[in-house]
């Protein structure tokens, strides 16, 4: 396949412009409201999370943009647009309701449906461009990790 630049950019900005639209609704509560929670001894500091999130959405970018190469012989692309799509939702979703709108218990419940979208969509990705799905393993173990991450500020606050 021939390398598209602009495709490839557009396909990199739409998971860079979810992650910024996330960070303008945790940019308040990072340094008022999420100091104050309490915090398993396995969180990271603050510093981490922007350069891995901003890794990982360049990395989903990639991958998108593997599979949007593929698009012709793809059977049922509406499909695996729209779960790339919700999954997309879902991580934007999350920051709102844990930061913004400060809900840890249904920020908890909303991660678990994001984990099993960004799972469902990775094993779609694989089935069509195998570097692809791969290319989704560090954005599950993220997730997973936040999972467990949010779950444990949930219990102890």
């Amino acid at each position: 396949m021939k390398f598209n630049p602009i495709a490839f950019v557009i396909n990199i900005a739409i998971p860079l412009a979810i992650g910024a639209t996330g960070a303008f609704f945790t940019a308040s509560s990072v340094k008022t409201w999420y100091p104050t929670l309490a915090k398993p001894s396995f969180n990271p500091p603050n510093t981490i999370f922007a350069p891995v999130w901003t890794t990982l959405y360049i990395i989903i970018g990639i991958a998108a943009y593997l599979v949007w190469q593929k698009r012709n012989t793809i059977e049922k692309l509406p499909r695996t647009i729209a779960v790339y799509l919700i999954q997309l939702v879902l991580n934007l979703m999350w920051s709102f309701i844990f930061f913004y709108s400060r809900q840890i218990g249904v920020a908890l419940f909303e991660i678990i449906f994001l984990l099993f979208a960004v799972i469902i969509n990775a094993i779609m990705f694989y089935k069509i461009d195998k570097i692809a799905g791969l290319l989704f393993i560090p954005y599950i173990l993220w997730v997973g990790f936040a999972t467990v991450l949010t779950y444990n500020i949930f219990i102890l606050n």
